[in-house]
């Protein structure tokens, strides 16, 4: 017997819109070659061997390793709508109605506050990546993709691993 979980009908054409892009990205090598998340074989495990790999031969070339972990998970709210839009455009290859499509998921977006019962008014926001959402955190990748060119541009071995805790 099989359970049926209902998602709300945005919820899954998130998934799908996710699927689609991911495997545009893929097919087009459009994705970072040291980006682990949402990557077929590229896995949390696979890319701990990876990072572990790069000190530990380091160390045997007789050099100095340093590990820096960097949380990134408050930048989601920087995300400027307008620059990620360009990029999907002009760097990913998305335009038209692909890029209006994630323009309407980005813009116009309005959020309050509860507390109790009581609400704050409406606002609009104005900049950030969608969390809790299926494409949020694709698109965020896809805005600081280029984190890792400026990171390898000072002779430094990246690797990006997108984690999340459950509690």
């Amino acid at each position: 017997m099989s359970t049926f979980t209902h998602q709300p009908a945005s919820k899954l054409l998130e998934r799908i819109a996710a699927k689609q892009l991911i495997a545009y990205l893929e097919n087009f090598g459009l994705l970072q070659r040291l980006q682990s998340a949402y990557r077929t074989g590229h896995s949390s495990e696979t890319a701990g061997h990876k990072v572990l790999s790069d000190i530990l031969i380091r160390i045997d070339a007789g050099d100095l390793s340093a590990l820096v972990l960097l949380d990134l998970s408050a930048a989601f709210d920087t995300v400027d709508h307008h620059i990620l839009l360009q990029r999907l455009e002009h760097f990913y290859g998305l335009p038209g109605l692909v890029r209006q499509w994630f323009q309407s998921n980005l813009v116009g977006r309005r959020q309050f506050v509860r507390t109790g019962s009581s609400t704050s008014s409406l606002a609009r926001i104005l900049c950030g990546a969608p969390q809790g959402s299926v494409i949020g955190p694709i698109l965020f990748l896809l805005y600081t993709a280029d984190l890792l060119l400026l990171i390898e541009g000072h002779g430094l071995c990246p690797h990006l691993q997108r984690l999340s805790f459950r509690t």
